[in-house]
């Protein structure tokens, strides 16, 4: 009886399983977030309720448990569910399904042997999305949103490497906006700030989902073009430019120009370590900006 309470209202899902596969105790919280009745269930194979769980990692974990005893678990990292059930509050805003950690185990009777197993399901939801944020803020820039520098140096270091091994091409700009102290200086810090963010926009909508916008440092981003050659890069580069300098910027009552100059570097076989390539676009934006601004090199 005791037992039976502590089933029922524990913070968590637990299901029991005969060995062919029948609900044997279906407690409250999964019949709170699964909307399923215990009386709908119970004495029915857990199969006819959940199909998509009749697949062979899933049965030979359950034959591992019940033939040996073992343990079993189901990590969110790896499967990120077992019983598909909706995120609760606003958690469902940020997924899909509920994260769940799952965990297998032997009921035993009272001469030892194994009779059924048990299913726990933990709702994981919130710490997954907690990391999330927290992976997010440890590779993003927080003014723009974009990636930041040690998002930057870490992707870039694999992109070489992919693209060295496999002879597939990859450019990187490195973009400088030109004058910028003129603009906080005139303006204010909030309208530079606002001009950031509105380049990053632009840059963005003009660059594909698998490119990499960094912001580099300070008015200083850098942008990764995957399977793109120096001169395609140089291409995007102009488009990118063109971007920024032929539509003006409108912050509160103020209306103002803002241009960027940027560096063009493609990777070659010399290039072993990322510090040649930054080297290289940063002397092309050096160049750029030797050459009167608003241009790329």
């Amino acid at each position: 009886m005791i037992f039976d309470q502590i089933f029922e209202t524990i913070n968590s899902g637990l299901i029991v399983l005969d060995r062919d596969m029948k609900v044997c105790h279906w407690n409250r919280w999964m019949a709170m977030h699964a909307h399923i009745a215990s009386e709908d269930i119970i004495g029915r194979s857990l199969f006819e309720f959940y199909p998509e769980l009749n697949r062979p990692h899933f049965l030979r974990n359950c034959k591992a448990v019940l033939a040996f005893g073992h343990f079993c678990f189901f990590s969110q990292k790896l499967h990120k569910y077992l019983f598909p059930m909706a995120p609760v509050g606003s958690l469902v805003d940020h997924f899909e399904q509920m994260q769940q950690s799952c965990a297998m185990g032997p009921l035993r009777n009272e001469e030892g042997g194994i009779e059924k197993c048990y299913i726990s399901v933990q709702d994981v939801t919130e710490v997954v999305l907690y990391q999330k944020k927290l992976v997010q803020l440890t590779m993003t820039d927080q003014l723009t949103g974009v990636y930041n520098r040690n998002f930057m140096e870490s992707q870039l270091s694999k992109e070489i490497d992919r693209c060295q091994r496999y002879q597939h091409d990859l450019s990187l700009l490195m973009i400088d906006v030109d004058l910028f102290k003129t603009i906080n200086d005139n303006y204010g810090h909030p309208c530079g700030d606002f001009a950031l963010k509105t380049i990053t926009r632009r840059i963005t909508a003009n660059i594909r989902k698998t490119d990499f916008l960094i912001r580099y440092g300070g008015d200083e981003f850098c942008c990764i073009l995957t399977e793109t050659s120096q001169q395609d890069a140089y291409i995007v580069a102009e488009l990118l430019r063109k971007s920024i300098a032929d539509t003006p910027f409108e912050f509160k009552d103020r209306i103002f120009s803002s241009t960027v100059s940027i560096g063009v570097a493609g990777l070659n076989s010399d290039d072993k370590h990322l510090e040649c390539l930054l080297k290289k676009a940063d002397e092309a934006l050096y160049r750029a900006k030797q050459s009167g601004r608003n241009t790329v090199t």
